[in-house]
């Protein structure tokens, strides 16, 4: 027992598993993380998930745009090449809004895809890990670190009250698709 890093419990409907998240924490028991083939409402509350602030990023990631593009027109239109045409002012701002816009959807967009890569680890070209790989299908599990929670015929049979079609040890962290 001393090799078991996590317990999953493998339930076949999204309810009986968050029965089963119910009775866990009911009896004190550290849930590690759990996997599901389809976003779950409430699941994060319950959880005690922490709010995402990609939003504050994003907003950061438009202001940089929206900066990098002004500072680029200005230096360009008035510092170094101020040319009058037509009697309009050096940095004619209403002239260079669309490009502006423009360049602050993108530095977002890239912004948060990078952002999104290093919060998750998921990198291209790097191989999922997952606990159970029938949590991509029609599997919604429980992990449970062994390691924290020691009573582990407790949890097992926790698991299977709750409607656990299957409760196994694991002694992996991740199974790989290699």
């Amino acid at each position: 027992m001393s090799n078991i890093k996590y317990i999953l419990g493998s339930f076949g409907d999204p309810d009986e598993m968050m029965h089963g998240i119910d009775k866990l924490q009911e009896n004190n028991i550290k849930i590690h993380d759990v996997y599901t083939p389809m976003p779950i409402h409430g699941i994060e509350a319950k959880l005690g998930v922490k709010r995402s602030r990609l939003d504050i990023a994003a907003f950061f990631f438009g202001i940089t745009g929206t900066m990098t593009m002004l500072t680029g027109v200005y230096l360009a239109t008035t510092v170094d090449w101020p040319i009058n045409i037509g009697g309009k002012t050096h940095f004619a701002l209403p002239d260079f809004i669309p490009i502006t816009f423009e360049l602050t959807i993108l530095f977002c967009a890239f912004g948060l895809v990078g952002s999104y890569y290093a919060s998750t680890h998921l990198f291209p070209g790097r191989a999922p890990r997952v606990m159970d790989l029938r949590a991509t299908d029609d599997r919604f599990i429980i992990a449970i670190d062994a390691k924290q929670n020691t009573e582990h015929t407790k949890i097992d049979e926790l698991l299977k009250g709750a409607g656990a079609l299957e409760v196994k040890h694991n002694e992996r962290k991740y199974i790989s698709y290699e």
